[in-house]
């Protein structure tokens, strides 16, 4: 599967957000993720960070439902929610108490500064704009994981779980399905030459900042207290 695969829209947004997607996907954490050099410290870190991070993830999306023109958006968008609160987050949980993190530890971790400005930027994107700014900020996160999952699949490292999470069928048909989903609504508000439109610039522009902050969040987790 390449990157095309997740729509027309990801990928011009890829294309024009080069530097910062390449930090994002390509970032040291990423690459520790899949050769199992990464600290397991780093990785728990990582992912008690995630855990708030989805919480917030969710009311994104969320709020994507109160932003949608049709129907089939807000299904999507409730569905998203209801799959990131009902799967992701307990996965969370699991995973952390299987390396003695209980749930209220869990649920007590401090947010660092790095997932604050991100998870609200991402929220602002959605306040202060519509479906469109939204999907821009939410895209590279559900892009990029998968993508990072497509190319480290098959890694030998303690960390193949989360690999093949990310690189298995059901997540990259939930990437198939956002980018459908972010086309069509493109198509739906701004016509069939959107790329054109006077709103596709700062699309671009959120879409590359929300890949700048999730490289900031692979630098916090590499900072992980001792």
């Amino acid at each position: 599967m390449t990157k095309q695969d997740y729509g027309r829209a990801f990928a011009l947004w890829r294309e024009a957000a080069a530097g910062p997607w390449r930090a994002y996907t390509q970032h040291s954490f990423v690459e520790q993720l899949g050769n199992g050099a990464l600290p397991q410290t780093a990785y728990l870190h990582y992912l008690r960070q995630d855990y708030i991070f989805l919480f917030h993830f969710s009311r994104a999306w969320s709020l994507a439902a109160a932003k949608a023109a049709t129907i089939d958006e807000m299904k999507a968008a409730i569905g998203t929610a209801h799959a990131l609160t009902h799967v992701e987050m307990p996965l969370h949980v699991e995973t952390c108490a299987a390396h003695g993190v209980s749930a209220s530890e869990l649920e007590s971790t401090p947010e660092e500064n790095e997932n604050i400005a991100y998870t609200r930027f991402v929220l602002e994107a959605g306040y202060s704009g519509d479906f469109l700014d939204l999907m821009a900020a939410l895209a590279p996160c559900v892009m990029g994981y998968g993508e990072i999952g497509l190319r480290l699949a098959g890694a030998h490292s303690p960390y193949s779980a989360w690999i093949e999470t990310y690189a298995g069928k059901d997540y990259q048909r939930v990437c198939e399905q956002a980018g459908a989903l972010i086309d069509n609504a493109l198509n739906n508000r701004l016509g069939k030459d959107w790329q054109s439109s006077p709103r596709w610039p700062q699309l671009c522009k959120t879409f590359a900042a929300a890949c700048s902050l999730e490289a900031a969040f692979w630098d916090m987790g590499l900072r992980a207290p001792q």
